[in-house]
């Protein structure tokens, strides 16, 4: 397996997540310091909203910015100069459970797919309370998905047709045929990844035998990097094969990854120390970059 280096990517922050390349510039939610940000390719970061605990981030097809504001279970549509435009509540579709809304992507019709969580510190690691969330470009929200064991990354494959779901406490990335009309077909596994095999990567560090999938992205081949809440990033072929990785420093977690850059083969990596005790005062997280091989779709 090839081995790979990570460098460090623009200032840290409280917890980044949920990167996105767009309009020639990086593009991540501060979770816990409450900011969305976007990045130059050479690390120079500004601020682009100020929101409560932004979450999955996506654009409509006349370029306006959808943020999941995750504590309030809603859906912001932002205007060109910041302002909030619309809001989508999903409290309702979530139910009486207690969680949060969290990942989305966001279709060419501009139709958003959004992740729902159930508490697991109140519900346990076997709850399967997950849902996800159709926002449509037009018409009201509505549940396509449910049962999913906390879903959290999300991603289309290449032609668009597939909806993958990275289901963190099971785990494995489970898949949906997308319908015409925005809705989803019966659930299959797309990839088991527990237990992994125990292969040895970058610096003998080995990717196995748990592995808990967080935020992740597709590339043109079909094959998907996903985020090891441990410490490692993984590319994993359908069925669950592991065939490339690279790892974050030893004192550091792996919670996100977006395919993007000019060229479409950087990958950025959100990353965070493992022990602290409270993201929202200390500031423990940082951005990685490394250099992959395959384009993004």
């Amino acid at each position: 397996m090839p081995e790979r280096q990570v460098s460090l990517f623009g200032p840290r922050a409280h917890f980044y997540e949920c990167p996105r390349w767009r309009h020639g510039r990086w593009w991540v939610s501060d979770m816990r310091g409450r900011v969305v940000y976007s990045f130059s390719e050479s690390g120079e970061r500004r601020v682009e909203l100020e929101i409560d605990r932004p979450g999955g981030l996506g654009w409509m097809p006349d370029g306006k910015l959808l943020v999941v504001s995750m504590d309030a279970k809603t859906l912001l549509k932002i205007g060109p100069v910041g302002n909030i435009e619309a809001r989508t509540d999903l409290s309702s579709l979530c139910g009486d459970i207690d969680g949060f809304c969290n990942d989305m992507v966001v279709d060419a019709a501009g139709n958003a797919y959004v992740g729902f969580d159930a508490d697991f510190h109140k519900y346990g690691p076997d709850a399967e309370l997950g849902k996800i969330i159709l926002v449509p470009a037009s018409g009201p929200p509505h549940v396509v998905a449910e049962g999913l064991a906390f879903p959290n990354g999300i991603m289309f494959s290449p032609d668009g047709t597939i909806l993958i779901v990275a289901e963190t406490l099971k785990p494995r990335l489970s898949a949906f045929a997308i319908a015409a009309d925005g809705s989803l077909g019966p659930r299959y596994i797309w990839a088991s990844l527990d237990p992994l095999n125990d292969e040895r990567g970058s610096g003998g560090r080995t990717i196995g035998p748990s592995f808990w999938p967080d935020g992740c992205s597709m590339d043109a081949e079909g094959y998907a990097w996903v985020a090891d809440a441990h410490a490692s990033c993984l590319r994993v072929a359908p069925g669950g094969a592991v065939v490339d990785a690279l790892f974050l420093p030893t004192s550091m977690r792996a919670f996100a990854c977006g395919l993007g850059g000019r060229d479409g083969r950087t990958l950025l990596i959100c990353g965070a120390m493992a022990d602290v005790a409270d993201r929202t005062t200390c500031k423990s997280a940082q951005l990685f970059t490394a250099q992959v091989p395959d384009l993004q779709a």
